[in-house]
């Protein structure tokens, strides 16, 4: 006879984790846009870095989301 047993696992997020991981993904946002900004002022034209540059929306765009998430909650709590 086989038993299927099934677990719930809950996790608490304080507001104090939520804080840190927001400044976390502000501190990448930050780093990403840099980098971009940097890179796309190269002007040797090397193919490698316009990839680079080009391919870093995949991590900008959400972290783009995260930061407006951020800013909504930021504003609604306030007011």
């Amino acid at each position: 006879m086989i038993s299927t047993v099934t677990t719930t696992t809950t996790t608490t997020v304080t507001t104090a984790d939520v804080m840190t991981y927001s400044i976390i993904a502000v501190i990448a946002l930050i780093g990403f846009l840099a980098l971009k900004e940097i890179l796309s002022s190269d002007e040797t034209g090397n193919e490698t870095i316009k990839a680079m540059v080009s391919g870093s929306n995949v991590a900008i765009l959400p972290l783009l989301i995260v930061f407006a998430a951020i800013v909504i909650y930021r504003v609604l709590t306030i007011v």
